[in-house]
């Protein structure tokens, strides 16, 4: 790291040292994984200590809520586009699952977000994630509500926190440790068990899909 950027004191300096741990961070969870980075792996990236790199984000977690915002807002601009051209349970489902597989870094944070990254990081940090998770979860739930009329919106956004769930779960099925890809390439009848991302992630989100507006009737009944 140059000199100037060790000596950033203008906002737009201090924002250019955020962007740059978060680069470097992303970089990272791109190559290893979200798990196994940490907030000293970070510091190295960008040539700081630790401590410096806490002047900007509280916690390695806070790093990676960061970024699991941003891609979540990419990743709900871009479902909703795709579902633009959508009609009906089937393709909408299509449209998530395609949307989620495209970008594995963003499941991955998903996979980590209740589990991990809520830990560890202050009051304030939560409430700004919480609060862009229900906008997020509105937002595409309109759109899913509009492409399965079947579907009130208020249901549509539990089709997204159901399929954020579902990614949590099966994402890091397509991750497995090298003994587990070894068992899986000796047995495939195990293997055979844990069904592909992409596909598994679609029926589990249409399967939920259909059977909101039956459970809806049911209890009203």
């Amino acid at each position: 790291m140059d000199a100037s950027f060790r000596r950033a004191r203008q906002p737009a300096q201090k924002e250019q040292r955020r962007e740059t741990i978060l680069a470097a961070a992303r970089g990272l969870a791109q190559e290893r994984g979200v798990a196994r980075v940490s907030l000293g792996d970070i510091a190295t990236a960008v040539g700081l200590v630790k401590s410096n790199v806490l002047r900007y984000f509280g916690t390695r977690e806070e790093i990676y809520l960061q970024l699991t915002t941003r891609d979540g807002t990419g990743w709900a601009d871009a479902v909703s586009t795709r579902l633009e051209s959508a009609s009906g349970i089937g393709p909408m489902a299509t449209a998530l699952a395609d949307s989620f597989a495209e970008r594995p870094l963003y499941c991955d944070l998903i996979s980590h977000a209740e589990t991990m990254l809520e830990h560890n990081v202050s009051l304030d940090v939560l409430r700004t994630y919480k609060l862009w998770a229900i906008d997020m979860y509105g937002r595409v739930g309109e759109r899913i509500a509009a492409v399965c009329p079947e579907l009130t919106t208020a249901e549509g956004a539990s089709v997204v926190f159901a399929a954020g769930a579902f990614v949590g779960r099966l994402h890091p099925i397509t991750r497995p440790p090298a003994a587990l890809a070894e068992l899986y390439e000796r047995e495939p009848a195990i293997a055979a068990v844990f069904p592909p991302f992409q596909p598994a992630l679609r029926h589990f989100i249409a399967a939920t899909a259909a059977g909101l507006p039956a459970a809806r009737n049911g209890s009203s009944g």
